[in-house]
């Protein structure tokens, strides 16, 4: 099996309430499969899945289009 991006809707969200970043929210079939995430206040990159089965054909692509859709460096707020 190859991993096609095309299976799956990808959906770029940012959040600023318990956390402060962007990440993507990917769906499979109208359910979340996984969310890459990354915190600007935390200075980390995080991903969840849903109880759904992922292989890691699937997490790489995931990896893959996160890299592509979001920028790699954290925002810097001043203190």
């Amino acid at each position: 099996m190859s991993f096609d991006p095309k299976n799956y809707e990808i959906t770029v969200a940012s959040s600023v309430s318990d956390r402060d970043g962007i990440g993507v929210e990917i769906y499979r079939d109208s359910s979340m499969v996984c969310e890459i995430f990354r915190d600007d206040t935390k200075r980390t990159r995080e991903i969840w899945t849903s109880k759904q089965e992922v292989s890691l054909e699937e997490m790489e692509g995931f990896i893959k289009i996160f890299k592509e859709e979001i920028p790699w460096d954290f925002i810097e707020y001043e203190e």
